[in-house]
């Protein structure tokens, strides 16, 4: 299938070795472990071997020193494999990014390099049943241990992977310090074991069919050494944001793939199946809206490639990002459901590897950031309009 969007020489190699990769692997796969509560221990390794899962972290730690753009390659690919790895967006991303941006050189060394091959994941842990997408209303905090490391106290909600996780980086309100100008109370940043004393999680039970769980995570003076704070103290807000357009631009990475998988699977279908002598495929009711799917997924991928170049560049990512992710979940819910539409009742079966990717491309329109967050941010920053809160 020819695409729009095209690879440079490198990318071209990253794919390639990345759909070699995927392919001994499947959706076949992917789901079986979903639905079985495994891991997708094995892919993860041998993502991890081929320096794939680092590619964006810096070489001196055990990354490959390229930039996000690739790692975008890297996700989207094993998406159209029809294997969206919500941990690869959070551990090496999301986790990677903020590290490689603000953590100590010696965090950094401890780190990075296993999370670059793999050997050792991060969870991380914003959202709070409360808080909702309003960072500076989060209760959880972290208080100065007389100064011999901190105590952490809170609930986390939603939070992934925390089952596969070595550790969870933590964001806290600062309670030591005083809250700013505007009433906002600093925020700062924390790696916790996840086998921490004090630190608990439950699985949140949802229609997910995804290797990767979610979690309530609660944290009871949960004591961890100084050396766990990322970065200073009370500066958490420009950390998080250090992950936030990363992990807007790889979820767009994993909807891109969705939508190419989908696309993929119904173009093949659409070609082979025959009724009356003729394929379905030759019917304009079947061929337009699955060329106007794919010219929204190509679209998708324009606008995700454009802002992880923009990020990679140091520029202001922050409106491509989330334009991005904007666009990626609506098209690969499209392409989603017109490939189930064309597959007739088969859509439906297990067999043919579709419908139990509509809950995962369902969520990637409500997170990381929901569609309303998306559009307040653009109506706000590229229109100028007052602000709604």
């Amino acid at each position: 299938m020819t695409a729009f969007v095209t690879d440079s020489d490198d990318h071209r190699m990253i794919r390639e070795s990345t759909a070699k990769i995927a392919a001994r692997y499947g959706h076949a796969y992917y789901a079986e472990r979903a639905r079985n509560n495994g891991g997708v221990t094995e892919l993860w390794e041998e993502l991890g071997e081929a320096g794939l899962l680092g590619v964006h972290l810096p070489e001196e730690y055990g990354g490959g020193g390229a930039g996000l753009a690739e790692l975008v390659v890297v996700l989207e690919e094993l998406s159209a494999h029809g294997m969206p790895l919500l941990s690869a967006v959070i551990s090496p991303a999301i986790c990677g990014s903020i590290l490689a941006a603000h953590a100590s050189p010696e965090m950094k060394g401890a780190w990075l390099p296993d999370l670059a091959s793999g050997r050792r994941k991060m969870a991380f842990a914003l959202t709070e049943p409360d808080a909702g997408s309003n960072s500076h209303a989060i209760t959880t905090t972290a208080r100065s241990d007389d100064g011999a490391g901190w105590l952490i106290s809170g609930a986390k909600y939603y939070i992934s992977a925390l089952d596969e996780a070595d550790a969870v980086l933590v964001v806290t309100r600062d309670g030591d310090l005083p809250p700013s100008s505007s009433g906002s109370s600093p925020l700062s940043l924390f790696v916790v074991p996840v086998d921490a004393p004090g630190l608990h999680f439950h699985p949140i039970e949802t229609e997910l069919v995804c290797p990767d769980k979610q979690f309530t995570l609660f944290l009871d003076n949960v004591r961890v050494e100084r050396d766990a704070l990322v970065g200073e103290r009370g500066k958490g807000l420009r950390q998080v944001f250090a992950g936030l357009n990363p992990e807007r631009i790889t979820a767009s990475a994993l909807s891109n793939g969705i939508g190419r998988y989908a696309v993929a699977k119904a173009r093949d279908y659409a070609a082979g199946r025959k009724v009356w002598s003729t394929p379905i495929g030759a019917h304009q009711g079947i061929a337009h809206p699955l060329a106007e799917a794919h010219i929204g997924v190509e679209l998708a991928r324009l606008a995700t490639a454009r802002s992880a170049e923009m990020f990679d560049a140091g520029e202001n990512a922050a409106t491509a990002a989330n334009i991005a992710k904007f666009a990626a979940a609506d098209a690969s819910l499209k392409a989603l459901d017109q490939a189930i539409q064309t597959h007739g009742g088969n859509g439906l079966s297990r067999e043919y590897g579709l419908a139990d990717l509509w809950f995962v491309a369902r969520m990637l329109r409500t997170a990381p950031v929901s569609r309303e967050m998306v559009l307040n941010f653009v109506a706000q920053h590229s229109l100028n309009l007052p602000n709604s809160y």
